[in-house]
């Protein structure tokens, strides 16, 4: 399905609900989007993993009790970003991208398209339409979001690395600083570096949905909950975050 065939407005919640341009001041526009029960209804990581159990490529008893226990913790905030990555990563291990991309495809047009939730969409094309820089950014790996990035127009994805081996196969492990937690505000900062600019360059709008995300949300101009979690959702209104809910 394409993005044109999925428009609707983000829903309201209190008097500083939906969108708002970035363009307070004379500063660009740089508008930060999560992936993950944000643009996306659910997890990326878990998704991939239940399909490659629905394909018999992982053993389904013990990747769906490991799958189940790595999201239950994230959830909660108490899995270490290592362990979680490095899980996700582990599934890919001992396979070139070339010898993935067949898979990868069809978890976008049979998993992840589904999930992706009309709101959303119209969030997006309104902030691309507006002329803000809009950005993706994950702690899911590159070699699964990319393709969602590209789907919904997006030319920047700040994501999770993999590491590659000699032989061009995923080792199973990450690479650099996973985008996750305070790493989604390092990994920022350093592809800014890259470009020749600093946060303090644009006015900033991130969206999220959840209490991982909240360095990402407080280095940012604007912040702005998306279906957020209970530890977000009291945050936001203790600090007057804008509240959003998507049509799902």
């Amino acid at each position: 399905m394409t993005p044109e065939r999925r428009r609707a407005a983000p829903r309201r919640e209190g008097p500083l609900g939906g969108q708002r341009s970035t363009r307070s001041d004379k500063r660009g526009g740089l508008v930060l989007f999560d992936l993950d029960h944000t643009l996306l209804s659910g997890d990326s990581d878990v998704l991939w993993v239940e399909f490659l159990i629905a394909q018999g490529l992982l053993d389904a008893a013990q990747a769906a009790a490991r799958n189940a226990d790595m999201e239950a913790r994230y959830k909660a905030g108490t899995v270490g970003v290592a362990e979680f990555c490095n899980f996700f990563a582990s599934t890919l291990a001992g396979r070139t991208p070339v010898e993935w991309e067949p898979l990868r495809q069809r978890f976008l047009v049979e998993v992840v398209e589904p999930c992706i939730p009309a709101g959303a969409v119209a969030l997006v094309r309104g902030h691309q339409q507006a002329g803000d820089e809009v950005v993706m950014t994950t702690a899911t790996n590159r070699f699964i979001t990319e393709l969602t990035a590209r789907w919904f127009g997006i030319e920047h994805l700040i994501a999770t690395e993999l590491e590659l081996g000699a032989d061009g196969a995923f080792t199973g492990r990450t690479l650099g600083v996973p985008n996750m937690r305070t790493g989604k505000v390092a990994r920022l900062h350093g592809w800014l570096q890259q470009r020749g600019q600093q946060l303090a360059d644009f006015t900033s709008t991130a969206y999220s949905d959840s209490a991982n995300d909240i360095p990402l949300l407080e280095a940012a101009t604007h912040a702005v909950a998306v279906d957020p979690d209970e530890r977000l959702l009291a945050l936001a209104q203790a600090n007057g975050w804008r509240v959003i809910r998507l049509e799902r």
